[in-house]
């Protein structure tokens, strides 16, 4: 069973700070990439970082050097930490495998300038 629950998400100032929590079933963490997916209206959902079972990260050019990604083995969890904040990082977020499974709710991001 494929179970993601994520929280943090919030409004927040351009320029602030979010941390973005995800709470997965232990069957579809262990030994899989994590990673957490945006998805703004109009468009599709979007990788945007990525951390192997290993620790190694990736993150698609916008956000990097902006949003960290980490994950607890011990916990099941997938954090997301996304500093100066941009209008155009407001989106839902989702955390899931890669590839992906089935979505949980995601997390609402909205930035206001």
């Amino acid at each position: 069973q494929v179970h993601l629950v994520e929280s943090g998400g919030g409004l927040v100032q351009a320029g602030g700070s979010l941390r973005l929590s995800c709470a997965a079933s232990r069957n579809i963490f262990s030994g899989n990439t994590m990673a957490w997916y945006r998805q703004t209206p109009g468009n599709q959902r979007e990788l945007v970082a990525l951390v192997s079972s290993g620790g190694n990260t990736n993150y698609i050019n916008s956000v990097r050097g902006r949003f960290t990604i980490s994950r607890d083995n011990a916990k099941n969890t997938v954090l997301l930490q996304i500093n100066s904040l941009k209008p155009e990082d407001s989106g839902v977020y989702y955390c899931n495998t890669v590839p992906s499974q089935n979505w949980g709710q995601g997390t609402q991001v909205t930035v206001s300038t």
